[in-house]
């Protein structure tokens, strides 16, 4: 009888002891299954990208180094350039963008500008540095334009993009922003450095007068996107531009993701619990374009359908802004067949800007 009842004290002292320790165990590991979760599922405040805000920052800069011939002809030259700057304007982190930059074989014929080239989507695995503008680059350069493209972040061999898809999807307006602080402050000329090359590739960037931009797709939405936050006058020319409100923008594309999306709504999601989409959207600050805006679109456009577009140029006339507009019947993304056609249009409208800049630098002198 005594053995029964030692053993049966032990065996429910032993019960209780392990009923108490899993209990432990399981509320410990339920809170750290909670804090986890909240730390995967918090929300990155991005405000300091808004427009409104970016159109306060000085993105930082350490220096635009050009540096390996990659192309040479009879008319121009290519080379890669590396750009070190800050692309979140509240930290100096400083990243590199890589990107391509062409430049006229005759420094007497060289125009005084350049041409800002802002492509649209490649994907990463195919990508090489130029992709998405090295034709329309080297027309402008074979006839006289020196032109800058850059990869941006991930694209390359710049360092890697933001782990968060929307903050790397800002930090392409700050890699525009950056380039635009190089050229625009002649303070700066002295960090355009031409490592192991001819010193006059510096001196000929150094002594534009003016930026133009050119943007093609999700390119034409960085540079509406940039006009709107600086409200300067950068005279741009666009084809087949994405111009619907973001996020909307981003979501028209999502079944072409493998997941069809899913990852993106999600981010999404996040996204607007710590902000507020329209702050973020060029649409809602045509009133700070101040430029003349030249647009180009394929009515067989796969990509972009022609209806956005017919609806931001009716938006920005509307509001009084200069947008000439040009729709080709049988066009597509690339506007092929008329590519040749709209490349005309295009450089004539630089050309256009260019004399009346020259006008305005005669007439300041006279």
């Amino acid at each position: 009888m005594k053995n029964i009842i030692i053993v049966t004290f032990i065996s429910l002292f032993f019960f209780f002891l392990g009923w108490q320790t899993n209990d432990k165990l399981f509320y410990k590991a339920k809170s750290e299954s909670k804090k986890d979760t909240s730390r995967i599922e918090q929300a990155e405040n991005l405000s300091r990208y808004s427009i409104e805000k970016l159109s306060h920052y000085l993105i930082q800069v350490k220096h635009l180094l050009i540096t390996d011939l990659l192309t040479e002809t009879s008319k121009h030259s290519s080379y890669k350039f590396v750009l070190e700057f800050a692309p979140d304007p509240e930290k100096n982190h400083v990243k590199k963008v890589t990107g391509r930059i062409t430049i006229p074989k005759n420094p007497q014929e060289t125009k005084p500008a350049i041409v800002i080239m802002l492509r649209g989507y490649v994907d990463k695995t195919i990508y090489k540095t130029g992709d998405g503008s090295r034709n329309a680059a080297n027309f402008l350069s074979e006839n006289g334009y020196i032109t800058i493209a850059p990869d941006f972040l991930g694209y390359g061999e710049s360092d890697t993009e933001s782990s968060n898809i929307f903050e790397a999807r800002f930090q392409t307006y700050t890699t525009v922003l950056a380039l635009l602080n190089i050229f625009e402050n002649e303070i700066n000329s002295e960090k355009i450095i031409a490592r192991n090359l001819n010193s006059e590739i510096a001196n000929l960037l150094t002594q534009r007068k003016q930026v133009f931009i050119w943007g093609h797709s999700n390119g034409g939405q960085i540079a509406l996107t940039v006009l709107a936050i600086t409200s300067k006058n950068y005279p741009t020319v666009l084809w087949a531009p994405v111009t619907k409100p973001f996020p909307y923008s981003v979501l028209y594309y999502t079944d072409e993701s493998v997941d069809e999306g899913k990852f993106i709504r999600k981010e999404l999601a996040k996204f607007e619990k710590e902000n507020q989409v329209d702050l973020f959207s060029f649409t809602n600050y045509l009133d700070k374009i101040n430029t003349e805006i030249q647009i180009h679109q394929g009515e067989r456009d796969n990509a972009v359908p022609v209806s956005w577009n017919n609806e931001i140029v009716m938006k920005l006339k509307q509001k009084n802004k200069n947008v000439s507009y040009y729709t080709y019947k049988l066009a597509d993304h690339n506007m092929r067949p008329e590519w040749e056609n709209v490349m005309r249009k295009t450089f004539d409208f630089y050309e256009s800007k260019l004399n009346n800049t020259q006008n305005l630098i005669n007439q300041s002198h006279m």
